[in-house]
């Protein structure tokens, strides 16, 4: 067991172990040591920090992770020990100096490099990032400005979402150079050296200009820039001399950012919504029965899988795409926001995958429960002659539903011993004629299932009930089923045959259980009913239906003749004659005609003949 500590490095909170951390504190000792006498010494300690602390939190996978002496290890072999490199002045002549090669090969990334540009530093970092100069990218800009105007929203999209190499990893990234200490000291030397040479340039053009007194001046300033805070007064400069197309920038990374925060309280609402949402029906369905109607679920559940199961399965399926929405806006609203570490997201993708699998699995296991469809056909002899009088009725029952209607739906009820019951008023009437003396009644039940068996079994155990009285057959305008049955598309067709010369009156109530058509072959449709009806081979007669009066002829006798033409219209068609050209139109088609070409239309086609 070793004792831990906490350490803040760059403003960045790590759980290190005490052997790692006396390890580490040995090892940036030694750095600062080496760099006593540099110049810009603070500046290259604290990008040095910078580094480490960025390197650590690449490594660790939660917050919680402690921060062992192989992470130490590991980052030391990446920065480099301060005795691999020279770190005075001697390390920018020209003479060959031993330099430390990172282990990792080094790998440019895109940033602005602000440090050279015009406007935005966009062309000069994608000049790093290519390994071109930055012109040939700057007049690639002219031409799709100049040419289609798309250059202007491109370079603006990319002012906005690439970033400013401000530290010196970020501008050693930039190049492709290792960020090791080595590098980072050169960085910042360098820019000592162009601001002291940049001063010295000044002083010297004062000297020559103004003799002898510029010179003190010079000489006095030359002295000084080796003493003055260059990363000070360096700010200073780069902040008065700010340009106008930086304010600009900073204009649209404004507005960005605010559009990027609302996107992420968006993405926020949504993800939670949607998980509190998931949750709540998954205990809900897990405790069962807060749910109305959850039994219903389980009747249709054909191929009975557990509902919590499934249940489950949706809620991964659909929860943790939402929750990586949910975690993607608070990544944008929360710039420091802690990774959840690659084992939990490579964990729930796993977790994502088998319930998708599962739910087709489930889904193919339902789907085969309508495999087959079978049905089981059950006649029986009515005492119904061909002199008689025949009336039908469908009758409801006020348990299951008051209303006498045709359904292809199914409720849940409760029968008259207060047992649950599946019922269903998906029931079709066709009526059709016999040479039998007596009627009869076919009931056709029919239901899907997995296999032959199960799909006939229940069909078999379909309940319906009907009854022949004084004349009048009343039939149960709804069937049922146990429960354990499952709803698995059960339908009735109730077929009636009747002998030729029977008189049917088909009560209002049956309009919607008969077809619309001629469907099936019957001989009755929904209009018909509500009428006495005289039954014939294939057909029926309307007893009581209203007698159509014959249509009256109506008589056209148009005759009209000119000097050169004429019109004729009456009940056999249409004729016209201008000069030698003579049209006809009748009940056989159209005929045309002149001197030189005849037209003939027709049923059989288009006749045209010409004297040429």
């Amino acid at each position: 067991m070793n004792k831990t500590v906490n350490i803040n490095l760059a403003g960045l909170f790590f759980h290190i172990d005490e052997d790692a951390y006396l390890k580490l504190q040995r090892y940036l000792e030694a750095i600062k040591r080496s760099f006593t006498d540099s110049q810009g010494r603070s500046e290259i300690i604290a990008d040095i920090e910078a580094r480490i602390a960025e390197l650590f939190n690449e490594r660790i996978q939660n917050n919680k992770q402690v921060i062992r002496i192989k992470e130490v290890d590991e980052i030391i072999s990446i920065m480099g020990q301060p005795e691999d490199y020279l770190v005075d002045d001697e390390i920018f002549e020209d003479e060959p100096q031993p330099s430390y090669k990172s282990k990792l090969k080094a790998s440019k990334k895109l940033f602005r490099d602000t440090d050279n540009s015009y406007i935005g530093g966009v062309s000069s970092g994608l000049g790093h990032y290519f390994g071109i100069d930055a012109i040939w990218i700057r007049l690639a800009w002219i031409i799709l400005i100049l040419g289609a105007g798309t250059g202007i929203l491109l370079y603006i999209l990319l002012w906005i979402l690439v970033p400013e190499a401000k530290t010196t990893a970020e501008k050693l990234m930039m190049t492709g150079d290792p960020v090791n200490i080595s590098n980072i000291e050169k960085k910042i030397k360098d820019g000592f050296e162009n601001v002291s040479e940049t001063v010295t340039d000044v002083a010297k053009n004062v000297s020559d200009s103004v003799g002898t007194a510029a010179k003190n001046v010079s000489d006095s300033v030359s002295k000084a820039t080796k003493n003055v805070d260059f990363k000070k007064q360096g700010n200073s400069i780069k902040s008065s001399s700010k340009t106008f197309f930086d304010a600009i920038g900073d204009i649209f990374m404004f507005f960005f950012k605010i559009f990027a925060k609302f996107i992420g309280i968006f993405l926020i609402i949504i993800g939670a919504s949607t998980l509190i949402a998931l949750i709540v029906a998954m205990i809900s369905v897990g405790v069962g029965g807060i749910i109305p109607g959850l039994d219903l679920v389980d009747i249709v559940n054909a191929g009975n899988t557990p509902v919590w199961l499934v249940s489950l399965l949706v809620f991964f399926a659909i929860g943790i795409p939402f929750f990586f929405i949910f975690y993607l806006g608070l990544k944008i609203l929360v710039n420091n926001l802690k990774s959840i570490g690659s084992i939990a997201k490579f964990t729930l993708l796993g977790v994502w995958l088998i319930s998708i699998i599962g739910l087709i699995i489930v889904g193919i296991r339902q789907a085969s429960e309508h495999a087959y469809d079978e049905s089981v056909i059950d006649k029986k002899e009515l005492a119904i002659t061909a002199q008689d009088t025949l009336k039908i009725k469908m009758l409801g029952n006020d348990l299951f539903r008051k209303k006498i209607g045709h359904s292809s739906s199914f409720k849940l009820a409760h029968n008259i011993d207060g047992q649950k019951t599946i019922y269903s008023s998906d029931i079709t009437v066709i009526v059709k004629s016999t040479s039998d003396s007596l009627a009869s009644l076919s009931i056709e039940k029919s239901a899907d299932g997995r296999s032959y068996e199960k799909a006939r079994e229940r069909a078999q155990n379909i309940n319906y009930n009907y009854e022949l009285k004084n004349g009048t057959l009343f039939l149960d305008s709804y069937f049922t089923t146990d429960p354990k049955n499952k709803f698995n598309d059960q339908e009735m067709v109730l077929v009636l045959y009747l002998p030729e010369g029977t008189v049917v009156n088909c009560h209002d109530n049956t309009k919607t259980f008969f077809p619309y058509r001629n469907y099936y072959g019957t001989i009755i449709t929904y209009k018909d009913t509500n009428h006495y009806l005289k039954v014939k081979e294939d057909s029926v007669e309307c007893l009581d239906c209203p007698v159509e009066e014959p249509r009256k002829e109506l008589k056209i006798d148009v005759d009209v003749k000119g000097e050169d033409s004429s019109l004729k219209i009456n009940n056999k068609g249409v004729e016209v004659k201008v000069d030698s050209a003579k049209l006809k139109i009748n009940n056989t088609g159209i005929k045309a005609k002149n001197e030189d070409v005849k037209v003939n239309i027709d049923s059989d086609g288009i006749e045209i003949k010409s004297d040429s």
